[in-house]
C-alpha cells in the first residue's frame, strides 16, 4: 500500500529559533572561508575569496538542511555526505596537466578542506572550525614561504633573456643550460627592434636558480636575464 508523503510543518517559533542559528553558523562559515579565500586572491589563484566564501557557506547550508530535511528519521547525515562528491567534481576542474607539470594541487585541497570548515560550521563547531581555518592559513602562507627559502625544495621560474646577437645568446644560454643537465623548454620568443628576447621555465631549488641567473647575466651574448616566479604554480 503506497503511504502518503506529508509534508513537514514548522510553528513560527521553531522557524524564528531556526532562523537565528542558522544565521550564526552562515556567518561564521562565510568569515572562515573569507580568511582562506583571501590569501588565495592575494596569490591571485582560480579559487579565490568569494569562490572559497560559497563553497564554505554552501557546505553549511547543506549541512543543517540535512538534519532539518530529515527530520526524526535516521538519515540525517544523508543530503551532507554528498558534499564530499560534490567537492571532488569541483576541485577536479581546478587540477591542469602540461606537458611535464601538474598544476593546481593545491587550490583543489584547499577547497576540499574548505568544505570540510563549512560543515563544521553547520554542525554548530566553531571553535574547531576556527582551529582548521587558522591551520590552513597557516600552512598556504608560511609553510609555503618555507618551502620557497628552503634548498631542496624546486619550484619553476620564468626566465627572460634579452639580447642583440641571436645565435651567439642562444649559443650561451643552451651552454649553461647542457652544464646543468637542463633542456630548454621555450615557452615565448620574439624581437623587439634590434633586441631579441626569449622567454623560457626552469624548475629548480633556489640555489640553483641563483646559480644560473649568475650564470647567464655573466655572459657577453646576454644584455640583460630576469627571472619570474610562475603565476600558475601553488
Amino acid at each position: 500500500m503506497m503511504l502518503a508523503t506529508l509534508p513537514v510543518h514548522y510553528s513560527t517559533i521553531d522557524q524564528l529559533l531556526f532562523s537565528q542559528g542558522t544565521t550564526t553558523r552562515l556567518l561564521m562559515a562565510f568569515a572562515m572561508g573569507g580568511i582562506i579565500g583571501g590569501e588565495r586572491e592575494w596569490r591571485h589563484k582560480a579559487s579565490g575569496l568569494r569562490t572559497n566564501m560559497l563553497i564554505c557557506m554552501g557546505s553549511a547550508m547543506f549541512t543543517i538542511l540535512s538534519a532539518v530535511v530529515a527530520g526524526d528519521g535516521p538519515n540525517k547525515a544523508q543530503i551532507a555526505s554528498n558534499i564530499v562528491q560534490g567537492i571532488g567534481f569541483l576541485g577536479a576542474g581546478l587540477i591542469l596537466h602540461t606537458g611535464s607539470r601538474v598544476l593546481g594541487l593545491t587550490s583543489a585541497a584547499t577547497v576540499w578542506v574548505v568544505a570540510a570548515i563549512g560543515m563544521a560550521c553547520g554542525a554548530g563547531l566553531y571553535v574547531e572550525a576556527a582551529i582548521a581555518t587558522f591551520i590552513v592559513y597557516f600552512a598556504l602562507q608560511f609553510i609555503g614561504f618555507l618551502e620557497a627559502r628552503s634548498k631542496w625544495k624546486r619550484f619553476p621560474m620564468l626566465y627572460e633573456v634579452r639580447g642583440t646577437d641571436q645565435i651567439t645568446m642562444f649559443a650561451d644560454i643552451l651552454s649553461v643550460l647542457d652544464k646543468a643537465h637542463i633542456r630548454l623548454n621555450i615557452v615565448e620568443r620574439d624581437t623587439v627592434g634590434a633586441q631579441e628576447r626569449v622567454t623560457f621555465t626552469i624548475s629548480a631549488s633556489t640555489v640553483r636558480h641563483k646559480q644560473l641567473l649568475a650564470e647567464l647575466n655573466a655572459s657577453d651574448a646576454t644584455d640583460k636575464v630576469v627571472a619570474f616566479r610562475d603565476e600558475q604554480e601553488d
